[in-house]
């Protein structure tokens, strides 16, 4: 397993949307981080919805035909689909098999008639759960990798999950403040759990013409982000999710440090974190994800990203819902500005304008702000064979940006904010340099206080 001790951009204003230092090459003529920016659609049943094999197969087909055409239509050169979830509606492989097979061709088949480059990214579900049967070995797990191995055999040119290790405990600390649970949550038990589904992951697609993408934060960070909101929220301060998104830089690298290649997941928002450590491509969410949820940085994300998303789970028109060819055609707009920026020599100033759009909005903007996650990268590498030391060094990091930003009068902390910011970095000031030191206090402390976690789910 490799371990990332140094950046692989000299500089941070190397990077720029459109372009990576290992870019990726897919199916049907597909090229990722190779000089332009490709959109993305989500391409997933609204969940909960009682359907047959056949009907899922069906509505899969179709979703996918609907954004082909409405991709030829308005000339994209270029974009992917994203088959999300599907299993964790039916927990049977065999419908993520045959959804991926009808996904595959009917893409091929629009690349054989009209060109079009195109590519296919699967993402299974994390469907364990902790407090039952643990998260190694239990039937929810061998059953993830079944549809893993079923998405790569079937077409899929990518794979990619959204792992749950550590949640249980980051879940406690994002409820209650607790910024030394969120440490060791996301930082420890969270790469702990990505090692052992990334290894195996890799191992599968390697099987197949079919590339390892990335994981993302979703279960931990991205539930920070959630909570904290608007600018009215308070469920959790904002500086806090700030340097939950740091410590998750440390945690989704780890996917790539095992042989993931990109591109990274969209909703891994601290993905150009990781791009800056280790050069691979990227994919990310903003402005025209707001269908989804909303967030404080829709223009920012969009500064260094390979794969520009909507992030939408489809639903039916009948349901309320909006067609994906909509989105698509929303997505495949904006990177085409991105990329007529790139043919005439404007990437950097474009990117730099999506940067200062909101760069200053937020704690949260701030720190993924690509200068700033070039500086938290640094952070990381510095301790690259420590789970627990890099993903603290991020969070202080993360904590020196935001006061430094204070101090120069461009942003402003409320009183909250102030105290929040404050107490999490005292707590991991304070905390010992040693690991195995940490691990064990946080053990004693968390098994009692979690019903849910169980050390033995992370061989600890």
């Amino acid at each position: 397993m490799k371990r990332f001790t140094k950046m692989v951009y000299k500089d941070s204003d190397d990077m720029v949307f459109g372009h990576a230092k290992f870019p990726v090459s897919q199916h049907w003529n597909t090229q990722i981080g190779a000089g332009y920016v490709v959109p993305e659609i989500k391409v997933a049943p609204v969940e909960g919805s009682e359907e047959t094999k056949e009907g899922m197969v069906s509505e899969c087909r179709n979703i996918t035909q609907s954004a082909c055409e409405r991709a030829v239509s308005i000339g994209l050169p270029a974009f992917m689909v994203e088959q999300e979830h599907i299993f964790q509606q039916t927990n049977n492989p065999d419908w993520t098999a045959e959804c991926t097979q009808v996904q595959s061709e009917t893409l091929e088949k629009y690349y054989d008639e009209y060109d079009i480059r195109v590519s296919l990214l699967a993402t299974p579900a994390d469907i364990r759960i902790e407090e039952r049967d643990g998260l190694r070995g239990s039937d929810y797990d061998n059953k993830i990798m079944e549809s893993v191995e079923a998405s790569a055999a079937n077409g899929a040119s990518c794979v990619a999950i959204e792992t749950i290790g550590g949640k249980s405990v980051s879940d406690y600390g994002i409820a209650r403040g607790d910024p030394k649970a969120i440490l060791f949550g996301i930082g420890v038990l969270g790469s702990i759990d990505m090692e052992y589904m990334w290894k195996r992951i890799v191992d599968v697609c390697r099987k197949y013409d079919c590339r390892p993408a990335g994981d993302t934060d979703c279960a931990q960070a991205n539930t920070a982000m959630f909570l904290a909101g608007g600018l009215l929220d308070k469920d959790c301060s904002h500086t806090l999710a700030a340097l939950a998104r740091a410590m998750a830089g440390a945690r989704s690298l780890v996917a790539v440090e095992c042989g993931a290649i990109g591109p990274l997941k969209d909703c891994g928002y601290e993905n150009p974190i990781i791009k800056a450590i280790s050069g691979v491509p990227i994919a990310t969410e903003g402005k025209n994800a707001v269908c989804a949820h909303s967030d404080l940085m829709g223009n920012l994300s969009a500064a260094v990203t390979d794969v520009w998303s909507n992030e939408s789970v489809y639903h039916r028109e009948e349901m309320g819902g909006t067609t994906p060819e909509v989105w698509l055609q929303a997505t495949g707009y904006e990177a085409a500005l991105m990329n007529t920026a790139i043919q005439t020599g404007q990437e950097k100033i474009l990117r730099d304008l999506y940067t200062l759009t909101d760069k200053y909005r937020d704690p949260q903007a701030l720190v993924l702000a690509y200068d700033n996650a070039y500086r938290i990268g640094e952070a990381i590498v510095k301790y690259g064979k420590d789970p627990y030391l890099r993903a603290r060094a991020a969070a202080l990091e993360a904590g020196a940006i935001i006061n430094e930003a204070v101090e120069s009068k461009k942003m402003y902390l409320t009183r909250f904010e102030r105290d929040s910011l404050d107490h999490a970095l005292n707590i991991f000031e304070a905390l010992p340099t040693e690991s195995e030191q940490f691990t064990d206090d946080c053990i004693r402390k968390y098994s009692r206080k979690i019903s849910e976690f169980d050390p033995k789910s992370y061989e600890l």
